[in-house]
């Protein structure tokens, strides 16, 4: 078997000693090098392995090590090392039949690992020594930026551009994240913590989605619709249908979505008349309503089919705007 040099690489992300059963085999079977004292260091050693920490260039040692038995690994550090296996390249390359240069990953980073990253950054923002403006935010002052970065990411879907969204989710994200720190911050027994969203989220899911975690008949997706209705309203315990609005939503999409919720139980209550209003805000406001009951039986979007009508009436004002001399201000 021809002489090689292993590279081992880790995710920084999971528990040092969380190695495949490959990589375990490399380690117990053949000398172990590695630049500086780590968290994998420490755990390959606590399983009996000898490893050895090289102070300076480490081409010579490890060329050294295959010379004395076939074979050697280096435990790469977060960053992966990456000078010194270029540096080994050229050298093998130069020299041909010295040993082979082998990459071994012995962890992945799992789908998600990014957001403990972003957890980690947040934390160190927040915390003494940080960030001042982030330590000064507060729930409350931070609500409109939480409301702005969801109104970003909206435009972005509008505008059917996903590499915005991409960031614009990010931002959502950052708030979200922030969030969750600041509640670290509370009164104990009013503290809670990222951990505690995505937990509450994953039990949500599970909860209300029986038929792919509990083996329930899927049905049709009206059926899986009044299902999860169902079991939200147990979970809520809710006295009303509208119980959970969100209030501060713009006000046709409160309206469509009242509407909407009156509906899926049953109640007919007819809209206000405009005619019936005794002030000029009163009847605008019914009619409006009446608008958008209509645009409902209609299947339509009145939110978004007003955004759409007022940003072609804006791209017609910037029109005008590049052809008409600008008039006097009122």
């Amino acid at each position: 078997m021809a002489a090689r040099i292993i590279l081992l690489v880790t995710s920084p992300r999971l528990p040092a000693g969380l190695l495949t059963s490959a990589a375990w085999d490399v380690v117990r079977q053949h000398p172990v090098l590695t630049g500086a004292e780590s968290e994998l260091a420490t755990a390959v050693r606590q399983a009996g392995v000898e490893v050895t920490v090289v102070d300076g260039p480490a081409t010579q040692p490890l060329l050294d090590a295959v010379a004395a038995h076939g074979a050697a690994v280096w435990l790469a550090g977060p960053a992966g090392d990456e000078s010194l296996a270029r540096e080994l390249g050229l050298r093998l390359a130069r020299e041909p039949g010295l040993a082979d240069l082998e990459l071994m990953y012995g962890s992945w980073d799992p789908p998600g690992a990014r957001l403990l990253d972003a957890v980690a950054v947040l934390d160190r923002l927040a915390s003494p020594g940080g960030d001042p403006w982030k330590r000064a935010q507060t729930h409350r002052s931070l609500a409109g930026y939480l409301l702005e970065e969801s109104y970003e990411a909206y435009d972005a879907i509008s505008a059917g551009d996903t590499d915005a969204l991409r960031e614009e989710l990010g931002d959502v994200l950052l708030q979200v994240v922030l969030h969750a720190r600041l509640a670290e911050e509370l009164p104990e027994g009013e503290r809670w913590n990222v951990d505690d969203v995505a937990g509450g989220l994953v039990d949500k899911m599970i909860r209300r989605n029986p038929h792919v975690f509990a083996g329930a008949e899927a049905g049709t997706l009206e059926e899986i619709t009044a299902n999860w209705e169902r079991i939200k309203r147990a979970e809520k315990a809710r006295d009303s249908v509208l119980d959970g609005v969100a209030l501060s939503q713009p006000a046709l999409a409160l309206a469509a979505t009242i509407l909407d919720r009156a509906a899926r139980v049953g109640l007919a209550v007819p809209p206000p008349l405009a005619d019936s209003q005794v002030d000029a805000e009163a009847r605008l406001g019914a009619s409006l309503l009446a608008t958008v009951a209509a645009a409902r039986q209609a299947d339509l979007d009145p939110e978004a089919a007003l955004r759409r009508t007022t940003l072609a009436y804006a791209e017609a004002v910037r029109a005008a705007e590049v052809s008409t001399p600008p008039a006097e201000p009122r």
